[in-house]
């Protein structure tokens, strides 16, 4: 699965797999793929070092990359208690009880909550980038837009390539004249952040806004036989995240949500700000449910609807309570059916991408 781009940067196939996992990046990038490590979690920089440190011993030289989030409006001078207090008590009321009602246990005493969202805030990220820049990477990839000028340029500087997500043709536009040099056209399919438009219609249109730049193909792809799709449509790879949640090297820390993906269907996610305040595709459960009925309070925008469940969303991920449990996740969780190793996952997809092209030759009246 060779193109332009993944011959620019030196691996195998043309598959960039987004991760927050460290060891499921490294075994991506060993199997011929581009590692992509998710940096939102790391609040502390200390913990990013750590885990940029064990990358370098585990990928053997070849390339990867990170993912930061910079939101694309700057908020300057306000710190995360300033914003927490923005939040109406009303909505810390609702919280509480959702949790009462299903009987979601308290952290113990002085325990922190382990997921935070501090992450999206520009400052954490410039931090995280502060320690990056230190390492071999060989892509910077933002969620959310284009990154600063400033960012762009440091990257460049480093000979770092720059990729930024689009739901749109108007907004890979605005990527393109931001000086990004890969844009990821992501589908409505897509786990996490996602636009309004599908797949099989964003990428052609993203691909011929933005030509010669590389575009790469993402939501809801799963098979050889998608990626060969993506990139008939135009891409020169694809950008898979959901499908590395139930490998064996991914570090779930729960048994429980790790049985949901393995039995869910790909009608069983929703796209729901109930996470972050923007729209993220995710598993349904009671909790989407319970933000998304209208006689609820309703979602409050980015970032105060992190900050106001974020506690929330620990206890319900420590305490493993199944009606609430979930996680940004695509419609391709109906394909993730088993546990397999990465490695296995990239056998079956070069198998699948073999058996297109050799389906698309024989149509064509080129088989051997």
């Amino acid at each position: 699965m060779e193109t332009e781009l993944s011959k620019k940067l030196g691996i195998e196939h043309a598959i960039f797999g987004f991760t927050p996992f460290p060891a499921v990046a490294a075994a991506i990038t060993r199997a011929g793929g581009f590692g992509v490590l998710g940096a939102v979690r790391y609040t502390a920089p200390d913990d990013l070092k750590r885990d940029l440190d064990w990358m370098q011993e585990n990928t053997g030289g070849l390339p990867y990359g990170l993912d930061v989030v910079m939101p694309a409006k700057k908020v300057e001078g306000v710190t995360e208690a300033e914003v927490e207090a923005m939040i109406p008590e009303g909505h810390r009321q609702f919280v509480q009880e959702t949790l009462a009602k299903y009987g979601v246990p308290h952290l113990a005493e002085g325990e922190a909550s382990g997921w935070r969202i501090t992450g999206w805030m520009e400052q954490v990220a410039r931090n995280q980038l502060d320690v990056a820049f230190d390492y071999p990477i060989k892509l910077l990839a933002n969620a959310l837009g284009s990154p600063p000028a400033d960012v762009v340029e440091r990257a460049h500087a480093q000979n770092v390539l720059v990729a930024a997500l689009a739901g749109s043709a108007k907004h890979a536009k605005r990527h393109a004249e931001a000086g990004i040099d890969i844009v990821v056209a992501q589908g409505y399919e897509a786990g996490g952040h996602t636009g309004e438009i599908a797949s099989m219609v964003l990428t052609p249109e993203v691909v011929d806004a933005v030509g010669p730049l590389p575009v790469l193909a993402a939501g809801g792809i799963g098979s050889g036989e998608q990626i060969a799709a993506g990139i008939a449509l135009g891409a020169q790879g694809v950008w898979l995240g959901s499908l590395w949640l139930t490998t064996t090297e991914a570090e779930m820390h729960s048994r429980a949500l790790t049985a949901k993906l393995l039995a869910a269907g790909s009608g069983d996610t929703v796209r729901s700000r109930a996470l972050t305040g923007k729209p993220a595709r995710q598993l349904r459960t009671e909790w989407t449910d319970a933000w998304d009925d209208p006689s609820g309070p309703g979602t409050l925008p980015m970032p105060l609807q992190g900050l106001l469940v974020a506690e929330a969303v620990s206890r319900i991920q420590k305490h493993e309570v199944e009606p609430l449990l979930g996680t940004p996740v695509g419609q391709i969780v109906g394909r993730m059916n088993s546990e397999r190793s990465v490695q296995a996952v990239f056998d079956d997809l070069t198998r699948g991408f073999e058996r297109a092209v050799d389906r698309i030759n024989r149509i064509a009246g080129r088989s051997q």
